[in-house]
């Protein structure tokens, strides 16, 4: 049985629209982001050590990670609660895509790949774009699965790209 139908590979290509992060990179934030990834940057902390960027900064990979759930925006698990297809599995917050309509499949973290551009500043907005970059049927011993992979890009509001990530999830 193939998992790569037509109306599966017409996802391909499509985008999610442009949302920001809920907060603005705010540095009580950061420095708890960084201590968490045990990398103590003085840039992280302070104007002045980071002034060869424009003033402070947040970790390279720190924008990936700052998109969450807005106060007073309803919980997805919450919602789906009494829906007996939900299995539970929620991409964080979201990336705005349409789910892909695989129910009753497993999925698994295949990986990613990110491309660092530039630090986000202390104090800007920080925006995500994401699409479907590919989706691949491969066949193994134990039959079908598919490769989604997703890519995201982060602006801050000026357009300045920040990081691209291309994420692969597995589904079986």
């Amino acid at each position: 049985m193939a998992l790569l139908t037509d109306e599966i590979r017409s996802y391909i290509g499509r985008e999610g629209p442009t949302f920001a992060a809920c907060d603005a990179v705010e540095p009580g934030a950061v420095r708890r982001y960084a201590q968490a990834i045990m990398d103590p940057d003085p840039a992280y902390a302070s104007d002045q050590e980071g002034v060869r960027y424009g003033g402070a900064v947040a970790p390279p990979l720190y924008p990936s990670f700052m998109f969450r759930t807005p106060f007073g925006a309803p919980d997805v698990l919450t919602e789906r609660a009494h829906d007996p297809d939900f299995d539970g599995i929620v991409m964080g917050v979201g990336n705005g895509l349409p789910e892909l309509p695989l129910h009753g499949l497993a999925l698994l973290n295949g990986g990613a790949e990110v491309e660092f551009f530039a630090y986000a500043r202390h104090g800007e907005r920080v925006l995500q774009k994401s699409r479907f970059a590919d989706i691949q049927e491969k066949q193994t011993k134990s039959g079908p699965m598919l490769l989604v992979i997703f890519e995201t890009e982060f602006t801050n509001e000026a357009g300045q790209l920040l990081l691209r990530s291309r994420k692969t999830i597995i589904r079986r």
